[in-house]
């Protein structure tokens, strides 16, 4: 019997990271970064210390998932480029997951269309429309954009289900008949990073560590102001 794929998942698109082991289907541990540190510092030490509670070597793992984002401009540098060089340094399959989708695939409920949003700054936001297809799961409605938060409450249906990290700052100004999904399924877990990550990896996908970048559709704020010079 082939044993079952080991996993290294790295989330850093949130201030709120988290660093998973999993074998097959299951994760088996699990740690969150500290919010009051930077991941660049925490993020190999905790990956390591949770390989060595399992008695694994780095190259023991057969891959790393990676959420890509949108999220946090610093979050995702770190995370991809760990999660790059975990893949090249072991040889291992490296998988970079949407984290729009991994947020939607958590979303419960009746509602058969779906808002993922996330801050954009400067009162602007990331968001993503998704469908619930026939055989009950999410899946793209639309492209990820980003437009003003304004904009985006005001053209809201009724009977919408409204998930992610920007609900932290527009739950509030959301419009009746709003679904809004339970605040612990609004980050992407790592269960749900491994879910999309072996279904890429079923259908023979996988990313290059010398190409993979973070999803962004704008520049840093620094970026911007510096371009203002």
């Amino acid at each position: 019997m082939t044993p079952d794929r080991r996993w290294l998942i790295i989330e850093t698109s949130h201030r709120r990271g988290e660093v998973a082991v999993a074998e097959g289907d299951a994760v088996l541990l699990r740690q969150r970064l500290d919010e009051a540190r930077r991941h660049a510092r925490d993020l190999a030490p905790t990956a390591q210390s949770l390989l060595r509670q399992l008695g694994w070597s780095p190259r023991d793992v057969h891959g790393v998932i990676v959420s890509r984002g949108p999220g946090s401009y610093t979050g995702l540098r770190v995370g991809i480029m760990a999660a790059k060089t975990f893949a090249y340094a072991t040889g291992c399959t490296l998988v970079a997951i949407d984290t729009f989708a991994a947020i939607a695939v958590q979303a419960i409920g009746s509602t058969a269309w779906l808002d993922v949003i996330a801050d954009a700054q400067q009162d602007r936001i990331y968001r993503q429309r998704f469908r619930r297809s026939q055989s009950g799961a999410w899946e793209p409605a639309a492209p990820l954009t980003i437009q003003a938060a304004a904009d985006w409450l005001q053209a809201l249906p009724e009977g919408l289900a409204v998930s992610g990290p920007g609900l932290e700052e527009q739950q509030a100004r959301l419009p009746p008949g709003v679904e809004v999904v339970a605040a612990e399924r609004w980050l992407p877990r790592a269960e749900s990073l491994l879910r999309l990550g072996l279904a890429r990896f079923a259908r023979g996908e996988a990313d290059d560590p010398w190409r993979l970048e973070p999803l962004y559709l704008r520049s840093s704020d620094a970026e911007e102001k510096w371009a203002k010079k």
